[in-house]
């Protein structure tokens, strides 16, 4: 007789987490909310002066901190690809997150 208690076995945190796909999903999802930022920037008063005038075309925030969020993002999206413990990959999710974060309050910065 077949044993059919390992089916009935509740689900491993291996294999309920999901950070990966949602690492991918948030991914996928940066590009057309940095789009979506830079569109609104365009659109602002501020912008608009230092098109037409090039008045106050000063950035509030440094250019470099959204080349380093761009940087960790990645590094981050990778680790948490490729780990194979589920803390790493939750630990790099995070960071991930924050990073996308970081670069696009920088975007809707100069607007």
């Amino acid at each position: 007789m077949k044993e059919i208690a390992p089916l009935l076995k509740p689900a491993t945190e291996e294999v309920t987490d999901r950070t990966r796909f949602r690492s991918v999903l948030s991914a996928l999802l940066f590009v057309p909310a940095a789009l979506v930022l830079g569109l609104l920037t365009l659109t602002s008063e501020r912008t608009g002066r230092c098109l037409t005038y090039g008045e106050g075309c000063g950035s509030s925030l440094p250019g470099w901190l959204f080349t380093w969020s761009l940087g960790l993002g990645a590094v981050a999206f990778v680790v948490a690809l490729a780990a194979s413990a589920v803390r790493v990959r939750r630990i790099a999710l995070v960071a991930q997150l924050l990073a996308e974060g970081a670069a696009l309050m920088v975007i809707l910065s100069h607007g």
